[in-house]
């Protein structure tokens, strides 16, 4: 009987953090992503920044599949967002194009950091309703991105013009209905 019991409590104790290992996985992609941008190696560090997505996707999935959705797991998510969909997509641009801005490209990736962060503490503190108020930061971090991509053929101009756009569009009043 004992035996069952402390089974039972070890599975109750494992199933409530599996949404959360999930989320810190997404966490350990963007930090990885940091360093790999770091180390000039820019492809990886991008296909990093979406494997985040993607565990970002399932972490919500699966606590709300489980029944297991609680205020610290949504903390956390956001704590991981600002970093893989904030600071690791950012710091690509920035490494890839934005630093030739000098100033004002060091100023506009901080920018953008700061409105997604913002815009993750407005939803963390807000009633959903089924909508999200501006762009989600996971969208705005996989386009900046996909930005990355076009380097060779977009002009450097177009890449401030992104990055402030996806900034205010986090921060903006629009609302999306989540899928």
């Amino acid at each position: 009987m004992f035996i069952s019991q402390v089974i039972d409590s070890t599975v109750k104790k494992v199933k409530a953090q599996t949404a959360n290992v999930l989320t810190l996985g997404n966490l350990a992609l963007g930090g990885f992503s940091i360093l790999m941008t770091m180390q000039g190696q820019y492809h990886l560090g991008l296909l990093l920044i979406f494997v985040a997505a993607l565990a970002d996707r399932f972490d919500g999935m699966v606590a709300r599949k489980m029944n297991i959705v609680s205020e610290l797991g949504k903390q956390l998510d956001s704590m991981c967002d600002v970093i893989s969909f904030g600071v690791a997509p950012a710091l690509l641009l920035y490494s890839g194009i934005l630093s030739e801005f000098g100033f004002p490209g060091a100023f506009f990736t901080v920018f953008y950091i700061g409105c997604g962060a913002f815009r993750l503490a407005r939803f963390n503190i807000s009633e959903n309703n089924g909508y999200f108020h501006g762009l989600p930061i996971t969208a705005a971090g996989c386009l900046l991105t996909l930005s990355y991509l076009t380097i060779p053929y977009l002009p450097m101009p177009s890449f401030m013009v992104i990055i402030v756009c996806l900034s205010l569009l986090m921060i903006s009043p629009f609302k999306l209905k989540k899928m």
